[in-house]
């Protein structure tokens, strides 16, 4: 027989702004100035597909303890900007290290996981390669990753290389998002 377990009325938020939640951890301010929501627009492209526009929106959070959580959502747009279809999801964390050092554990709806380790290159921008790689047996073949991300006239941009099914790494997404919350 399961035992009824009570419910807490205020369950502890997953904060996105410095100002609401809980108090950010200080092992975290390397990373702080990605905390929030962020929207816009990239292109993609890679030797094995047709080039395409994508939509974004990437959600930094914090609950207090030492490490961000990040969501993306993606959809393809057409020329005009318009809504085609839901493309790539992602769903990880951002963990410190030593010093300015940290890493990064993703799962992605495709079937890979990623686990970078990083460096906080100034105090607005990050860089990212992939140590680990899996997949399940459906996935694509993804070799390696390296990601950029940098806050530029208070904007995220980010540059994805990918090494994927046979081909080196090479450049495969870029974006620049806006904060909204």
């Amino acid at each position: 027989m399961t035992e009824a377990i009570e419910i807490p009325q205020e369950l502890p938020i997953d904060a996105v702004d410095v100002r609401k939640g809980p108090e950010i951890h200080p092992r975290l301010l390397a990373l702080l100035p990605l905390l929030g929501v962020w929207r816009g627009a990239g292109q993609g492209d890679y030797p094995t597909i047709e080039g395409f526009r994508y939509g974004q929106e990437i959600r930094f959070w914090h609950d207090g303890r030492p490490f961000l959580g990040m969501q993306t959502r993606s959809w393809v747009m057409d020329a005009d900007g318009a809504f085609v279809r839901p493309a790539a999801r992602e769903m990880g964390f951002w963990r410190p290290g030593e010093g300015d050092d940290f890493e990064v554990v993703l799962a992605h709806q495709s079937g890979i996981v990623e686990v970078y380790v990083g460096r906080a290159r100034t105090t607005t921008s990050w860089e990212l390669t992939t140590d680990v790689v899996a997949r399940t047996a459906t996935a694509k073949e993804v070799t390696g990753n390296h990601r950029l991300y940098g806050i530029v006239e208070g904007e995220l941009m980010y540059a994805m290389d990918m090494a994927a099914v046979g081909q080196p790494l090479q450049p495969h997404l870029s974006a620049r998002l806006s904060r909204v919350r």
